[in-house]
């Protein structure tokens, strides 16, 4: 599953790694533990609902480390045309000043406690995030609370989010893959999911204060919102989440539905290497059929195992192989939203062999439509997604990022130890149906490069 992130506002100058001679069985010593008696208990997420709607979830793991995330419906796709871009705004000016500090008193308290705080979005979400010792995350809440809930947006502030802004835009598209994905989504739907992540060069100083109080106030609701902790019980988060949350109300506005139409973006460069996507319309989130989808993208391969290595264990890959002695690379493209998703191929190639790299990708792909893909290979593409799905629980960060997307698109949360049950059941049909409707879908392209060879979309 791919998702775009945008890099930490805010960080603590030092970073300091602890070493344990012996496994953590037991919250630290002079670390308040959630136990009076010591005890560990099975680590289970639990979920609560204020009577607000607010939803709060948390995860008891006795880390010595907690983490709070503010997840919003609120990311790009709620734009309209007047405010492009100020979901970018938006994540620039979260460390200016609230009604509870400064900027300069938010970076004291945050790096006096050794903590950070960042803020991240998708096109469905904005996610606001602190993390410190378990001692001190009551205290770095509170001015979180205030940075989501009541900042003021004071006009000199603001005006000087314009060079930020578009210095941040101007280093992300320097990559092609970011360049891509966002010519992607512009082609492929027709509203709401084909707005940027970043901020248009047109609307760069055109975000005045009383703009940003007017989308936060119609979005950053309590109604479509969820506060996740990991290294704390929910009685904790729910007390504190009462105190901080309990009197404000509003449940939003739900954005449209997600149209999806295809279509194609050609950007000719000089670059020497091609980047191309062809992607159909894919499943949502929510979807049963998405880990089909994400069964398929790891059978077709998601880039190399080994580094340095040539992934030569998937079927792209080596269907690639076969007509082409020059580099390349080539993986599966899958991108879940709360109401959509695109699946397909993205490819790297050199410009003058990138037509058949593109053309052997999405043949294989129709290939495996007719159920040409052995037993093996399903099953290693199940073991992977298995393996990616546990490897989630290893970061907090990932887990706290997978589990408030769950609960605030669905409401509900499915570890990654109870998923492997419904990966395992996933078969040979589910993964060829998944193909069949890549194959028969409509198309959408996008390709960063020397285009001079590159075909057209309705030639693939």
């Amino acid at each position: 599953m791919l998702s775009v992130s945008v890099r930490p506002l805010l960080r603590g100058s030092r970073q300091y790694h602890l070493a344990l001679s012996t496994p953590l069985t037991h919250p630290l010593k002079g670390v308040r533990s959630p136990d009076a008696c010591g005890k560990l208990h099975p680590q289970e997420v639990e979920i609560s609902k204020l009577r607000n709607g607010l939803i709060v979830a948390a995860l008891e793991n006795y880390s010595p480390v907690a983490k709070v995330g503010i997840f919003l419906k609120a990311g790009s796709r709620y734009e309209v045309a007047g405010n492009l871009g100020i979901t970018h705004c938006l994540r620039v000016a979260a460390n200016m000043t609230s009604n509870r500090a400064s900027p300069f008193k938010l970076s004291r308290v945050i790096e006096a406690v050794g903590g950070n705080l960042w803020v991240t979005s998708t096109r469905d979400v904005m996610l606001y995030t602190v993390g410190c010792m378990r001692d001190s995350i009551d205290d770095l809440l509170q001015y979180l609370s205030a940075i989501v809930l009541s900042p003021e947006f004071r006009p000199w502030e603001v005006a000087s989010t314009r060079d930020r802004l578009k210095v941040e835009k101007v280093i992300a598209y320097h990559r092609p893959q970011i360049r891509v994905l966002e010519n992607l989504h512009a082609a492929a739907y027709r509203n709401t999911l084909c707005n940027s992540l970043y901020c248009p060069d047109f609307m760069l100083g055109q975000f005045t204060h009383e703009k940003l109080h007017e989308y936060v106030k119609k979005h950053f609701c309590v109604g479509q919102m969820a506060v996740v902790g990991i290294g704390m019980t929910i009685s904790q988060l729910t007390k504190a989440a009462e105190e901080l949350f309990g009197k404000r109300t509003g449940y939003g506005q739900a954005g449209p539905h997600a149209l999806y139409g295809g279509g194609e973006h050609r950007e000719g460069t000089f670059e020497p290497l091609v980047h191309a996507a062809v992607v159909c319309k894919g499943e949502a989130l929510s979807s049963p059929e998405s880990l089909a989808f994400a069964t398929l993208q790891q059978v077709l391969g998601v880039g190399a195992h080994v580094k340095r290595g040539s992934d030569m264990t998937s079927t792209l890959t080596r269907a690639i192989s076969k007509g082409t002695a020059q580099p390349f690379t080539a993986s599966g493209f899958n991108v879940c939203y709360q109401d959509s998703g695109l699946f397909g191929v993205y490819t790297v190639s050199q410009a003058e062999t990138a037509a058949d790299v593109i053309h052997a990708a999405v043949s294989h792909v129709k290939h495996v439509a007719d159920g040409k893909i052995s037993e093996e290979d399903i099953e290693r593409g199940k073991n992977q997604l298995i393996v990616c799905n546990l490897m989630a629980m290893e970061t907090l960060d990932t887990l706290l990022e997978e589990m408030g997307l769950q609960i605030l698109t669905t409401g509900t949360y499915i570890s990654p130890v109870s998923a492997v049950d419904q990966i395992k059941e996933i078969s040979k049909k589910d993964v060829v149906k998944a193909a069949e409707k890549f194959a028969s879908g409509t198309k959408s392209m996008a390709v960063s490069g020397r285009l001079i060879n590159i075909p057209f979309l309705d030639e693939l």
